[in-house]
């Protein structure tokens, strides 16, 4: 049996395939599940097509994300703390599905956008470290 090569991420429907199998691992994940199912309790319906709106911005600028992801996390985050051990395993969750889909130049960009908004995420979490116009409605 010959092995097909996976192809590179090409456009929003590969991006929709992805996120939508990554929610799936993630909402089940002891770890991190809860974070989605019970502290946030997010409508996956209406939240994947934001998340793919945030994807496809990252890896094809199409400018169709409008914002709001840090005050959404500061919001998860006075409910239940996210930590260190959280990001890692979104993180850790996030890549394996990329590699189990997709291989090439967007598959590893979209790896390595991952690996720079989990520890960018963790230092905002310090809002010691933020300006206070991130608080004001």
């Amino acid at each position: 049996m010959e092995l097909t090569e996976k192809k590179d991420i090409q456009d929003r429907a590969d991006i929709a395939r992805l996120i939508r199998a990554f929610y799936t691992h993630a909402m089940a994940d002891e770890l991190i599940g809860p974070f989605f199912t019970e502290v946030a309790a997010i409508n996956l319906e209406e939240h994947l097509p934001i998340m793919y709106d945030f994807w496809e911005n990252l890896l094809f600028q199409t400018g169709g994300y409008r914002g709001g992801m840090m005050q959404k996390h500061f919001a998860l985050d006075e409910k239940r703390k996210l930590s260190a051990e959280h990001f890692n395993r979104w993180l850790e969750l996030f890549e394996r599905e990329v590699n189990a889909q997709f291989q090439g130049p967007k598959a590893e960009e979209a790896k390595r956008r991952a690996r720079s908004i989990a520890p960018s995420m963790q230092i905002k979490m310090n809002r010691y470290f933020l300006p206070m116009s991130w608080f004001e409605n």
